[in-house]
């Protein structure tokens, strides 16, 4: 199924379902089944809150971050490159993978993280 729409609570097409879910509704959805030619609304409704403090320092694995590479450092760009880096012209550094950046050896070149 393939999702077209994603709506906000309040918008059009999501105000019935806000009306009926109110603060638990996170958004409305209309997914689109080409094999059996339907369209179906789907909600996602948040179900349980907890407190909850992000680990400050720490990097989610999985996360991109941008890593920045000279030039002249040939060898260090295939390095990067193999490991799945993609080049941003406009900023002039590779995003890569946390966990790769890490097991390349280039933490200290990280800039920020990609967003």
């Amino acid at each position: 199924m393939r999702t077209r729409l994603t709506l906000q609570p309040g918008q059009d097409g999501a105000k019935q379902m806000q009306a009926q879910y109110g603060d638990r509704l996170v958004c409305v959805r209309y997914r689109y089944d080409e094999r059996r030619q339907k369209r179906f609304k789907t909600v996602e409704l948040i179900v349980e809150e907890s407190d909850w403090a992000p680990q400050t320092g720490q990097r989610i694995e999985g996360a991109l971050v941008w890593v920045r590479v000279a030039l002249p450092e040939v060898e260090v760009r295939r390095q990067v490159k193999r490991a799945g880096g993609r080049w941003d012209p406009h900023r002039g550094m590779w995003a890569l993978r946390y966990e790769q950046v890490v097991a390349l050896g280039l933490s200290e070149r990280i800039v920020g993280s990609r967003g």
